[in-house]
């Protein structure tokens, strides 16, 4: 008997594999019925018709466009001709935040698929992310100069987000969608330069004519590779911070201290990963705290000459006590909320 083309193949097989890994309950799809998201969806029901694993989708309505109302309507009847059950269909408000449009879509987007699989008791939501998503992230890291845990690209797996076509290409998601006769959505926003991931998008084939026709699988295996080091790096900052949380709070629990001396004394790498987790722990603004805010939390500790206390997101502040041995100091208005 014939199997299936290649490219249909792929993403079977790699649907098939990650729900294997996954605990016994129901699965959600994050669906748009853009074509990557069709083909998963189309690829799960095809795979847990054969094993019985409960199924369903979430399509997410951002209401940026017109008629997205109607748009959501038609992915979720797809994701039920294609037998998922149940099928949600969440509208969301995105709100203006200081990471742009395309972050506060996803912060919206990602609230909404959480809160929905909590109350369906789903034990994953999967994202169609493809290879070619990985290595246009990877690119978007390199521009923002973020450092290793950007160039990291998307994980496979966070908390209740599983991303398990991040080795297949968006040509296989195609093929999936040919072959199952299925008619795919046209984002607009997709051919709407105003957006980074568009413009990034559309640097891939210049990249391929003058670095050759393997640059998006190098983008993807470099970002595997990164990811490696910066989750070996966050585990040692984290065991640090761990080995001190007995000690670091002053008693009315409002600031976080840290030791000038050993903070300096750890490399570069974990130190500034200690600096940012610390600053998040005490309250600054997750996505608004940059490496510029970090870097003069670093001053602090290893360019000490009498500055002034380093201002962050979220009314915090840092300071430095005087003397050799001192200490680096965080706290929070509580007046701020």
């Amino acid at each position: 008997m014939v199997g299936p083309p290649p490219g249909v193949a792929a993403v079977r097989l790699a649907v098939r594999r990650h729900l294997d890994q996954l605990p016994e309950g129901l699965v959600l799809v994050a669906c748009s019925g853009g074509t990557d998201s069709l083909a998963l969806a189309s690829a799960v029901a095809f795979e847990v018709d054969k094993t019985g694993r409960a199924a369903g989708a979430v399509v997410v309505d951002h209401g940026l466009q017109d008629g997205s109302v109607q748009v959501a309507a038609q992915a979720a009847d797809r994701c039920r001709d294609l037998g998922l059950h149940p099928v949600v269909v969440r509208r969301v408000e995105v709100r203006a935040g200081a990471g742009g449009p395309e972050d506060a879509a996803r912060t919206a987007r990602h609230g909404a698929l959480a809160e929905v699989a909590a109350q369906l008791g789903a034990v994953a939501v999967l994202l169609a992310h493809t290879r070619d998503d990985q290595a246009e992230q990877v690119l978007l890291g390199l521009a923002r100069g973020s450092g290793a845990r950007s160039l990291a690209g998307m994980p496979p797996v966070r908390g209740i987000v599983h991303r398990p076509l991040l080795g297949v290409t968006r040509e296989d998601t195609t093929a999936v969608c040919r072959h199952d006769g299925l008619t795919p959505w046209a984002d607009p926003h997709n051919a709407d330069p105003t957006y980074a991931r568009v413009r990034a998008r559309a640097l891939m084939p210049l990249l391929e004519e003058q670095l050759g026709p393997g640059i998006r699988d190098a983008l993807a295996r470099s970002a595997a590779l990164l990811r490696a080091d910066a989750d070996a790096l966050d585990a040692l900052a984290q065991d640090w911070l761990a080995a001190r949380a007995a000690g670091a709070a002053v008693p009315d629990g409002t600031v976080t201290t840290l030791p000038a001396a050993e903070l300096a004394a750890l490399s570069r790498a974990v130190r500034s990963r200690v600096l940012h987790r610390a600053a998040l722990a005490a309250g600054a603004t997750p996505g608004a705290l940059t490496a510029a805010h970090v870097d003069a939390l670093d001053a602090l500790v290893t360019r000490w000459r009498g500055q002034g206390p380093v201002a962050l997101p979220g009314s915090v502040t840092a300071r430095r006590t005087s003397g050799r041995a001192g200490q680096v100091e965080l706290e929070r208005d509580r007046r701020s909320g």
